[in-house]
């Protein structure tokens, strides 16, 4: 990885784990449970709940599973990120690890227990499950990686219509 990008990528990825696990510290420390605080009527609420399960609360039963999938998910974005020279990749995989890294501390050191724990989720809004920084991290991301994706920009930064056509013009085709 680039230094300029491994910077980005850290900075990002630190500034956003720090903010998760602070507005859960604050949450916890402020929030009762089954008492809704309105911050814009009904449409935004803090509501805190712990969630033992994935996304919109599925697969309850199943921490330990979403713990392991959480570390090897971050070592892969890790991994991944090695070979980030674009900007843009170095903040999408950046916010990523911060999302999976601030749901991961959660069921690593909340109760019940080590491997076991609940997320922390406060943020409501109207017909939507509850969630955290650290979920908003990780939909921002999948956005950020889509678009990325869809563009045709690299982990290196070139783009890959570029390099089709580089292909083509080198098999004797013309642009």
């Amino acid at each position: 990885m680039h230094p300029v990008r491994r910077a980005e990528f850290a900075a990002v990825a630190v500034l956003l784990l720090v903010l998760d696990q602070l507005t859960k510290l604050w949450a916890v420390a402020t929030l009762v449970p089954g008492q809704p605080q309105e911050l814009v009527g009904s449409v935004l609420q803090l509501n805190i709940i712990r969630n033992p399960g994935a996304a919109f609360s599925t697969g309850t039963g199943y921490t330990w599973i979403f713990t392991t999938l959480s570390i090897v998910a971050t070592i892969g974005v890790l991994w991944f990120a090695r070979r980030v020279r674009h900007r843009g990749w170095a903040y999408a995989l950046g916010i990523l690890v911060a999302g999976i890294s601030g749901n991961l501390i959660d069921r690593l050191t909340r109760e019940p227990g080590f491997y076991l724990g609940h997320v922390v989720d406060f943020v409501q809004l109207p017909n939507w499950p509850i969630f955290n920084v650290a979920d908003m991290c990780i939909n921002v991301a999948a956005v950020l990686i889509v678009i990325l994706s869809f563009k045709g920009i690299g982990l290196d930064g070139t783009r890959i219509s570029d390099e089709d056509e580089s292909e083509s013009e080198a098999a004797g085709g013309t642009k």
